[in-house]
């Protein structure tokens, strides 16, 4: 573990494997649940390649290294204080020779690496698309969350121009986005293979989806089981637990 110096406002927060931290300013954005059950979801045996677009403060690719066999893992993120969290946090875990960081807009990410270069490819992409009433669209956590700088669709014509014949790119988006996504992917030749729904609680509605698509593969999808985020209030299910690398009863609200 390297020593890295902190900025106004950062703090340096556990993520339960692998001894691993990351850097966050609770001023700015800092990463939900989202990206960890997508981390959770995506095959550990991925190998080669892999890219992850708006990569934040770098959650995922730091995550994945600790659990796949991925040899190279790319972060993209447009935003300067973002990918410079993310560059420091990965310097941090001393996993530089794996993990890299890169400052670069997601619209233009095809010219940024070469066609078809990756083996996987990863996103947790702005949510919501309604951005009227937005007092200021450039804010970390208004770019983070609505699609200002991007679309669901640059993210998915992006991934299927990246990704090799064959390989995988996954989300995590929300369900009333789903046919959206499913045309998209069609649309860019990419073929949905596995989709898991995310609930809140047994009884409540999904409030999260996890796809999986693989470029030109044959048809036909796997919806896989619920995942149950909590048995009751303030308590995680066994899997959410272990998704996390977390003890039982352990608390990871900040």
């Amino acid at each position: 573990m390297s020593t890295v110096g902190l900025k106004a406002n950062e703090r340096i927060d556990e993520l339960h494997i692998n001894n691993y931290k990351i850097i966050q300013d609770p001023n700015s954005f800092c990463f939900g649940m989202d990206p960890i059950l997508l981390t959770g979801f995506i095959d550990t045996e991925i190998k080669g390649r892999v890219l992850d677009l708006g990569t934040g403060t770098g959650i995922i690719p730091i995550l994945l290294e600790a659990k796949t066999k991925a040899t190279e893992l790319i972060g993209l993120e447009i935003q300067s204080q973002s990918a410079d969290m993310a560059s420091r946090s990965v310097k941090l875990n001393s996993i530089e020779n794996k993990v890299s960081i890169v400052e670069g807009d997601i619209k233009n990410a095809d010219n940024l690496f070469p066609l078809s270069s990756f083996d996987v490819i990863t996103s947790n992409p702005p949510y919501m698309v309604d951005n009227n009433g937005l007092k200021n669209n450039n804010t970390p956590k208004t770019i983070a969350r609505h699609e200002v700088l991007c679309t669901l669709e640059d993210v998915i014509r992006v991934s299927s121009r990246l990704v090799k014949v064959g390989g995988k790119v996954y989300l995590v988006h929300r369900p009333n986005r789903l046919v959206d996504i499913i045309s998209l992917f069609k649309k860019y030749k990419l073929e949905p293979k596995r989709m898991r729904l995310v609930h809140p609680f047994i009884d409540k509605e999904p409030n999260m989806l996890l796809i999986e698509a693989v470029r030109h593969g044959g048809p036909m999808m796997k919806i896989e089981k619920p995942l149950i985020v909590y048995k009751e209030k303030g308590v995680y299910t066994e899997e959410i637990y272990e998704i996390y690398g977390m003890n039982k009863g352990e608390s990871n609200d900040r």
